[in-house]
């Protein structure tokens, strides 16, 4: 497997590569040339181009969650390439309207949208995206310090909000002879919970490295202010 970070929120100097408070992955094992996340614009197809990586040649998309800093490229990706024969996968909440403060932080897709550009596979459920990499689909609690927090609320019917845990947080696992790789998007659904169903998903304890956004800079200062936090 090979991954190339197209878009976070670092630079590099005298790279020309652009960043943005966002995620993009693009990932190559065996023939697969999966993308992992948009981000939040067109920024990861100008680092794609900069880094001289064809995305015409993307077979799968995976949404790690729904959220627009993660699913906002989508629109100008399909606008400029053609996805007919992309698979895209992602849990069914991904497409649910979401916001917070008044504002939608949601992804702005539909399944019925999306479906008549590529190939949509939405479930709850873990399921093999090539030979050596799984999505992880819905993630269980298994850590009581990582209970889900709410953030914002999403809709479930018309006018109809409750607070949304993010159950659609995802991971992908890559699964080799020596154990397995993780790569998060945000880790809402906790880093230790993620890390734990991959273990099970996969039926080994051996984790050789995990990358992605983990969201504990908030996590840490509650557990200090609250002298809960200790070295």
């Amino acid at each position: 497997m090979k991954l190339t970070v197209l878009v976070d929120n670092n630079t590099l100097i005298d790279q020309y590569l652009l960043g943005e408070p966002a995620v993009s992955y693009y990932i190559e094992d065996e023939d697969e040339k999966i993308l992992f996340d948009t981000g939040y614009s067109d920024v990861f197809i100008h680092n794609a181009e900069k880094l001289h990586i064809n995305l015409a040649d993307i077979t799968k998309i995976v949404f790690s969650h729904g959220h627009n800093d993660h699913t906002g490229g989508f629109h100008f990706l399909s606008e400029q390439y053609d996805l007919s024969h992309v698979e895209l996968f992602s849990h069914p909440d991904v497409f649910k309207l979401k916001i917070e403060s008044g504002e939608n932080i949601g992804s702005n897709l539909t399944e019925n949208t999306v479906n008549k550009i590529c190939h949509l596979s939405v479930t709850k459920h873990p399921v093999s995206i090539s030979n050596n990499i799984v999505f992880l689909g819905e993630v269980p609690i298994t850590h009581s310090f990582e209970a889900r927090a709410p953030i914002g609320e999403k809709e479930l019917s018309h006018s109809c909000y409750l607070d949304d845990y993010v159950m659609d947080d995802s991971a992908l696992v890559y699964r080799c002879s020596k154990g397995i790789f993780i790569i998060t998007g945000c880790s809402h659904s906790g880093i230790c919970n993620i890390i734990e169903y991959a273990k099970i998903v996969c039926k080994t304890e051996t984790v050789l490295g995990v990358i992605g956004g983990f969201h504990l800079s908030n996590r840490h200062k509650a557990r200090a202010d609250n002298s809960v936090f200790s070295r």
